[in-house]
């Protein structure tokens, strides 16, 4: 996948994550792409750990494992500088 695929995908996963985490109002389009990334990353490596695939391109499953990820990724960003 190019970067301009891990661009958009982490974009529209990290701003599906933000909404689930309830962080949407305290995020940017920068940050969301960021949550994004980091969570396809993430959700890859969880996965894999459980025997799924990871993020194998732009499709269904690889934004589901990134939103997975980036609602883990922003769970610890909850748990460790907390909500203000």
């Amino acid at each position: 996948m190019s970067i301009l695929g891990w661009i958009v995908l982490g974009g529209i996963a990290g701003w599906i994550a933000s909404m689930i985490t309830g962080r949407n109002d305290r995020m940017g389009c920068v940050t969301n792409i960021a949550a994004g990334i980091v969570g396809a990353i993430v959700g890859g490596w969880i996965f894999s750990f459980f025997g799924g695939g990871g993020v194998t391109g732009f499709n269904l499953g690889s934004l589901i494992v990134a939103v997975v990820g980036a609602v883990v990724v922003l769970a610890v960003i909850n748990l460790i500088f907390g909500r203000k």
